[in-house]
């Protein structure tokens, strides 16, 4: 049983600046609730017990939002909605693990921060800059790993002109979704196909290995697609066109899109 999951929000959040300098994203409200907690809620709705976060010293705030303040219960007592929110958020802390990753190396990185804490064979990745409405993503993961015994990610098909904004995977068997190469961020006609990956992960812990000797790319950063790229000579890796809508928080149009649309 897969019950461990790792979200890397040790980023800057460079591309939303200067709003994120003291709020993080993650915790921006899509609603009633923030960006972080919708991507808790589909782990613990996918059966996951334990959630590991990677941050920053710079962003103990997450921490805070999450430890119970007492004073601050005993101010709302009489307003149970919120009383019972508050309490909701110190229930789910004793879900959350927390590892440093103290300077911005890249996903893959951040993954090996949360090595030591991961103890069964597979474990999930969720990226926080995406988020899906209308369906269980990390559930649709889970079934096809049960079902293949294998590494899996999510993937969205793009339009044509797309292609350079995402990594591409490409297919050894198109049909049955198996993957045998990814690109980050080609041309068009370099692009094996226009399945692009979304922030879902499947994982097998031999990526550890491979990370570990991993030489850093663009920027000086561990790239986790470079790493998957040398996984899949060796083991089955498979892709999943997940049914719910893909909601981009990663960007401040994004962001205003995803929140117009949670709140239909």
């Amino acid at each position: 049983m897969i019950k461990q999951a790792v979200i890397p929000l040790a980023g800057l959040g460079t591309r939303m600046l200067p709003l994120t300098k003291a709020l993080p994203k993650e915790l921006w409200p899509l609603g009633n609730k923030s960006i972080l907690e919708y991507i808790l809620d589909e782990c613990f709705d996918a059966g996951i017990t334990e959630v590991i976060f990677v941050i920053s010293k710079n962003k103990e705030v997450i921490k805070k939002y999450f430890l119970r303040d007492k004073q601050l219960e005993k101010a709302v007592k009489n307003k149970s909605n919120i009383l019972k929110t508050l309490l909701n958020l110190d229930k789910v802390s004793k879900k959350i693990k927390f590892v440093y990753q103290d300077k911005p190396k890249g996903l893959g990185h951040a993954v090996l921060c949360a090595q030591k804490l991961l103890k069964s064979k597979y474990f999930l990745l969720l990226l926080p800059d995406d988020v899906i409405k209308g369906s269980n993503c990390s559930k649709e993961l889970i079934a096809i790993n049960k079902k293949k015994n294998s590494s899996v990610i999510a993937l969205r098909k793009v339009k044509k002109n797309d292609v350079k904004r995402y990594g591409i995977v490409g297919f050894a068997n198109k049909h049955k979704l198996k993957i045998n190469k990814m690109i980050e961020k080609p041309s068009i006609k370099l692009a094996p196909s226009k399945f692009a990956i979304i922030g879902r992960y499947l994982l097998n812990k031999s990526i550890f290995k491979l990370l570990k000797k991993q030489k850093t790319g663009k920027l000086g950063e561990i790239q986790i697609t470079d790493a998957i790229n040398n996984m899949i000579v060796d083991e089955n890796f498979y892709g999943c066109k997940f049914k719910g809508k893909y909601l981009d928080c990663g960007t401040t149009k994004g962001y205003i899109k995803s929140f117009i649309e949670m709140n239909k």
